[in-house]
């Protein structure tokens, strides 16, 4: 089976609309980089030259300094389809990534978020 596109596509191309998704709901960028920090491990810095470097969603999570363990208790549906499961490693990774910034779009406590 081939990869979906949105694998070699960047997260900065992808990044500016989880941004307005977060911000048109009362939510802020800093929290979409909380979020994305958690998820993947990376320090601010390192997620800022990742946005800057263009780097494919693929090669983002591929290299991310440590995935939290936590995430396997991200639970739901993105798009019709439930995050659970996602066979396919970076796209599983995606949709973990979706689900977070939809539940921070809907209000839901940084802490419930993140799974604390």
């Amino acid at each position: 089976m081939s990869k979906h596109r949105i694998c070699s596509a960047s997260v900065a191309s992808v990044y500016p609309h989880y941004v307005a998704k977060a911000e048109k709901k009362g939510r802020t960028r800093a929290e979409v980089d909380e979020i994305i920090r958690w998820l993947t491990g990376h320090s601010q810095p390192s997620l800022d030259d990742q946005l800057a470097n263009g780097v494919s969603f693929e090669d983002f999570f591929a290299q991310a300094p440590r995935m939290n363990p936590a995430r396997s208790l991200i639970k739901g549906v993105v798009c019709g389809v439930r995050v659970e499961d996602v066979e396919e490693p970076t796209m599983r990774e995606i949709r973990y990534l979706d689900k977070l910034i939809d539940e921070l779009a809907r209000g839901k406590a940084m802490a419930k978020i993140l799974r604390e």
